[in-house]
Parts: C-alpha cells; sequence; structure tokens
C-alpha cells in the first residue's frame, strides 16, 4: 500500500521499466481538509517499486503550467505507454484557470527515464469533437467531460486512446460513453465517434482501460453513485469499478456493465504482474466502513474469470 502523511492519493496508472514499476498518481494535500477540493489542487505524483507492495516516493512526475494554459489548475488522470525509439509517453488531463477548470483537455509530456519529464508544445493535444460529444456550451453539465486518456498501440501501429466523454444527445443521465481518438503517431490524433452508445446506466464512464486476461478482453470502468444513471439510483447501485466483457468485435454494452468492487476501491487499473505474468487489480482506497475519504493507493489484488464467465477479485 502506498499511504502518505500529507497527502491525499488517488486514480493511478502504472509502466514498468524492465526492473521496477511506477505508479504515478493524483495527489493533494491532506490540509485542504475537504476532500472534494482536492481536485483542483492535482498534482502527479511518483513512486516506485519492486513488486507492487513496497513504494518509494520520488520527486513529482508533472504538476501545473504556469498561466495561462490548458493545465495551469491542476493535472488530472492520464496513461504512459513507450514509443518505439524508447521513449516514454504521457498523455495526461488538464484543467485551467481560465474556465475554472470546467473543460477538460487531453496534453502529452515525455521521458527518457520516467522520472524527468518535458511537455510536448504549450497546447492542449486533443479535446472533445461537437460532432459527437458534449461540449460545456450545449451540455447537459457545467462542465465538458473529456479526460482520462488511456493510450494504447493497435497490431498495425495506429495508437488509440479511450476518453471518458458524455454524448451530445439523449436523457442526461445516461449519457456517459468511452470516447475515443486515433494517431499514426501518437502526436496528431483525430477525434472519432464513440466506441460505446449514450442511453443506459451512468452519465460518465471514468478511467477506462481495456486488458486482455487469459484470452478474454475486458473493459473495467468506474463510476459514483451520483453520476449513476436515475434508474441506477432508484435501485440503490453505489459507488464502484465496473467491468463490461467485450465480444469478439470489441463492442461494448453499457447494459452488460457488472460490478467488480463497491465504495471502498475506486478508479482500478489492471496490471500484469511481472513475477508470474498473473493479473492484478492495483486501486485508490476510497470510502472506510464509516463512508469517509481515504485517499491511499491499495495493494495488488489478484483478478479471476468465475464460473459465471465475470472478472472478480481472488481474494
Amino acid at each position: 500500500m502506498l499511504q502518505l502523511s500529507k497527502h491525499w492519493v488517488w486514480d493511478s496508472w502504472y509502466a514498468f521499466d524492465g526492473v521496477h514499476y511506477h505508479a504515478f498518481y493524483l495527489k493533494a494535500p491532506r490540509s485542504l481538509g475537504d476532500p472534494d477540493q482536492r481536485h483542483w489542487h492535482a498534482v502527479v505524483g511518483h513512486a516506485v517499486s519492486s513488486d507492487l507492495l513496497t513504494w518509494t516516493e520520488v520527486t513529482d512526475a508533472l504538476v501545473p503550467s504556469a498561466s495561462p494554459a490548458f493545465d495551469d489548475l491542476a493535472i488530472w488522470t492520464g496513461s504512459v505507454i513507450c514509443d518505439d525509439a524508447g521513449i516514454w509517453r504521457m498523455y495526461y488531463t488538464g484543467i485551467s484557470r481560465a474556465e475554472n477548470g470546467k473543460v477538460q483537455r487531453i496534453g502529452l509530456c515525455t521521458s527518457t527515464n520516467l522520472l524527468e519529464w518535458e511537455r510536448i508544445g504549450t497546447t492542449a493535444l486533443v479535446g472533445a469533437d461537437s460532432r459527437w460529444y458534449e461540449d460545456r456550451a450545449g451540455g447537459s453539465s457545467e462542465d465538458e467531460a473529456w479526460r482520462d486518456p488511456w493510450v494504447t498501440r493497435e497490431a498495425d501501429g495506429t495508437w488509440r486512446m479511450l476518453i471518458t466523454a458524455r454524448a451530445n444527445q439523449g436523457p442526461a443521465d445516461v449519457r456517459g460513453v468511452v470516447g475515443l481518438a486515433t494517431s499514426p503517431d501518437g502526436l496528431s490524433w483525430t477525434v472519432q465517434k464513440p466506441i460505446s452508445a449514450p442511453g443506459f446506466g451512468f452519465t460518465q464512464l471514468e478511467v477506462n482501460q481495456i486488458a486482455e486476461i487469459d484470452g478474454r478482453r475486458v473493459l473495467i470502468f468506474c463510476c459514483g453513485a451520483r453520476e449513476m444513471s436515475a434508474e441506477y439510483q432508484a435501485q440503490g447501485v453505489r459507488t464502484g469499478i465496473f467491468a463490461i466483457n467485450l465480444d469478439e468485435a470489441g463492442a461494448i454494452n453499457t447494459r452488460a456493465a457488472y460490478r467488480l468492487t463497491g465504495p471502498e476501491l475506486y478508479a482500478g487499473r489492471l496490471v500484469q504482474r511481472q513475477s508470474d505474468r498473473k493479473w492484478v487489480l492495483m486501486a485508490f482506497l476510497n470510502e472506510d466502513l464509516n463512508g469517509e475519504f481515504v485517499g491511499s493507493l491499495s495493494d495488488p489484488t489478484p483478478v479471476r474469470w468465475n464460473t459465471e464467465g465475470h472478472l472478480e477479485l481472488d481474494r
């Protein structure tokens, strides 16, 4: 577990350099008092580990830019991937002071060693496209959702980015979609239509990730109780991490979502442990037994497929 005495820790993403795991995570001072205020003070912390259990904190990876900039208020969730030249790329979410943090955009920084990071360009890499996605001006919410980039490479070399977004049509409480952008080089991105349809269950699907575990592909995401649809809220569906099994075509059907955890964990990442090649869930400790915010990173929990064909924690 990674628990910091002076900072809350929440959303995280990981890289492995051949020897050590690197955890990148959002952090903000506990001295703020109210955990809800942490979002407007977030920076990207960094810790290293040889086993995903014992962590050593190192220098923060990324802090807000000097004003004016699209990321001069706070830095939010991202992902790290290594390119063909051995350069590490961190795609991340930025919010700005000019818009009071209400518009989310995605930026890029790079590193040769995972320790020192340099921003690429002074503007956002990619933002929401109103052809398919809700923007702040015409949206159903006070903010413009375009965050949590999860970047991978396809077999043909295409770069693919999954994004937390909202569709620009339909009832407000079911507009949550998995947004998509693609790129030939990881630098120039084209926004595509979402790869899930709105209309059921969620106002937003946060912190998306697709992984292939034992030959089966699965999408995991998280959603808070207040971001559930009215139907789900009436059923008492609670905060947690969810999963959707993907078919051979990779279709995402939100009606097929099932719960992976309760409110005790949030913002899960599936990480393949190098020692035994087993998949584990890393997340942050969200609520304690009294419903109070915790704000630290969990130990790794193995996952497995159960007899119903659902991914579950192997505790």
